[in-house]
């Protein structure tokens, strides 16, 4: 069985430093995450283990004094509710998520109507749509038939989101709404965009493909949902210990891909399973 890696793949520069910053200020006090720092159980375990704890963002209430906002963001309204209650409050947010908040902040000042194109109740949509009440979430076709009529839409998207969906949601506003004013700005991320277009590639060449990341990840759930979109076999798991060898009868080229919050070495443990697999299932030379 050969064994491809996708080109771009696993965990992405926002994870990686909200990680590091959230070790570091383990070392100095005690911390509390409001909310789950990544998607990643593996993460949050290593985090525990460190005396890290967890609570949760609506709550304002915390064992420790500081607290850190995660790496999917949170509104503003939310950020004033727990300095006003006193806490330290450190910030883990992806600059891409708050790039996001940004480009959606602009829209509503220019007098658009905001439009999130998102995954209803993510954490990351959540914060995105905290400081604009009126804000849509659309996240299918009939969503923008239910949308409420406007002359002018401004549209950003959740960050993970596949950029190919975002855009014929887009084109169906257009559509739907042609006397509306309708302006789009892209805030899915390069990483998403570039771990979506390797798993393209990958997908014309092997049998299956093994995706590596939280069962909670959007962007990781977005990977398995491409592969069952081309009636690709995908196989999602968090650990390697998940791995069955049955899974793979038959397959001669299995393709190994991972979400943006998964750690290297989870990736590296699941590769090595795959290899010694391959070992294994070899034809033994003859003596």
């Amino acid at each position: 069985m050969k064994i491809l890696l996708a080109d771009h793949f696993g965990m992405c520069f926002g994870v990686r430093d909200a990680i590091a910053q959230a070790e570091q200020l383990a070392t100095e006090q005690p911390l509390t995450i409001l909310g789950e720092l990544v998607h990643n159980p593996i993460v949050r375990e290593r985090l525990r283990a460190q005396g890290v704890e967890e609570a949760a963002l609506d709550s304002a209430r915390s064992g420790s004094q500081r607290v850190m906002i995660t790496a999917h963001g949170a509104s503003d309204k939310k950020r004033a509710e727990w300095r006003t209650a006193g806490f330290d409050v450190a910030d883990a947010t992806c600059p891409l998520v708050l790039h996001a908040h940004e480009q959606l902040r602009r829209l509503v000042a220019a007098g658009y109507f905001p439009i999130v194109i998102g995954q209803r109740g993510h954490v990351e949509v959540n914060g995105l749509v905290g400081d604009f009440p009126e804000a849509v979430i659309v996240n299918s076709p009939e969503d923008v038939q239910s949308l409420p009529t406007h002359k002018r839409y401004g549209i950003i998207s959740q960050t993970t989101q596949p950029i190919d969906f975002v855009r014929r949601i887009v084109d169906l506003i257009r559509r739907t709404y042609p006397g509306s004013q309708v302006r789009f700005v892209d805030t899915v991320c390069k990483p998403t965009k570039d771990r979506q277009s390797a798993l393209q590639n990958l997908i014309q060449l092997a049998d299956a493909i093994v995706v590596v990341g939280g069962r909670t990840s959007n962007n990781t759930l977005q990977l398995v949902e491409t592969c069952h979109a081309t009636g690709k076999t995908a196989f999602h798991i968090e650990r390697p210990e998940e791995l069955l060898p049955e899974w793979f009868d038959g397959i001669h080229v299995v393709g190994l891909t991972a979400g943006t919050s998964t750690l290297p070495e989870t990736v590296d443990a699941v590769h090595r399973w795959l290899l010694q697999l391959t070992q294994e299932c070899s034809p033994k030379e003859e003596a």
